[in-house]
């Protein structure tokens, strides 16, 4: 744990203010679910709560699936990071952020299909772009993405591996509804 040397009071509600300093580093937005942890010394330590991190092996065995009937590699995204990659190495996605541009397609709730000269930058640190990227929606909140990364043979998803993206990542969003 690091120290940030920052210090808030509890007010009269039990309330404790998160500066704006440390929610923009680790995007915490307006509304987002937080964890709360003590342990025996007295830390109170809130960690982001991602409904997506909850099914990782589910999401790992889907994104297989995904892989394997489409031949793109696949990844499965919480609101700030990578869940789940397959059909890249794990050292290029494990626990990678997501860039800018994803967090925007996803708060937007947008659907990205590569084409006509548009490309998306989904992890940051990541060199390849995706063919497509549909965002996981589950009880009215956005709550990760689904992508299909390109390959050097591919330029395009065909409109079945679009499809495919759009019901696994509406699959996902029941799936963290439950």
């Amino acid at each position: 744990m690091k120290a940030t040397g920052i210090v808030r009071r509890i007010d009269d509600l039990g309330r404790v203010v998160i500066p704006k300093e440390i929610r923009r580093t680790m995007r915490i937005r307006e509304g987002d679910p937080l964890e709360i942890y003590t342990d025996a010394d007295g830390e109170v330590i809130f960690k982001k709560y991602s409904p997506m991190g909850e099914l990782s092996e589910f999401t790992a065995q889907y994104a297989d699936v995904l892989y394997r009937a489409t031949d793109l590699p696949v990844i499965i995204t919480d609101r700030d990071h990578v869940i789940t990659a397959v059909g890249l190495p794990k050292r290029e996605a494990a626990d990678k952020r997501i860039t800018k541009e994803l967090e925007d397609i996803m708060e937007n709730r947008a659907e990205f299909v590569c084409g006509s000269g548009k490309e998306l930058i989904p992890i940051e640190g990541l060199q390849r772009s995706a063919a497509a990227a549909f965002p996981i929606v589950g009880s009215g909140d956005v709550t990760g993405a689904v992508i299909f990364l390109r390959t050097g043979s591919v330029s395009a998803p065909t409109d079945t591996e679009i499809k495919i993206a759009r019901v696994a990542a509406n699959f996902l969003g029941k799936q963290t509804e439950e």
